[in-house]
């Protein structure tokens, strides 16, 4: 399970580069709007917001995932969770946009593995349940 989990931190490093090198702010509207709530220089707000995802995923493994700790399940699923969505949006936003857009090469890696994760979890979760007493 950590070790999926720290590749999924890591497609997310890739992700967010792709889509910062390929400009994402500046055709996705979704990420103008965010970055533009961080920053009027929607590059340095995009990056900046970036940086904090990837920053908090490494934190989320070394700690929480890596250590076991009671909130590691919930970090887990809410991962799972976004980079699912995330892994599907690129894909859609590519269709309806008729070709390429940023980041969709790298996204195509993170549904996969966020299943995957949540395979694990879910594995690990029914396991725990059996070793109860009752």
């Amino acid at each position: 399970m950590q070790a999926a989990f720290g590749a999924l931190v890591l497609a997310q490093a890739a992700h967010s580069t792709e889509e910062s090198i390929w400009r994402l702010w500046e055709s996705f509207p979704p990420a103008r709007f965010v970055s533009g709530l961080v920053s009027d220089d929607l590059q340095s707000g995009f990056i900046f917001l970036n940086v904090c995802i990837v920053t908090f995923g490494a934190w989320c493994y070394f700690w929480p995932v890596r250590r076991q700790w009671p909130i590691a399940t919930p970090i887990l699923l809410g991962w799972i969770v976004v980079e699912t969505i995330n892994g599907i949006v690129h894909p859609v936003w590519s269709v309806i946009q008729g070709g390429y857009t940023p980041a969709v090469v790298t996204a195509l890696i993170l549904s996969p593995l966020a299943l995957y994760l949540a395979s694990q979890v879910l594995a690990s979760s029914a396991h725990e349940e059996s070793r109860r007493p009752g």
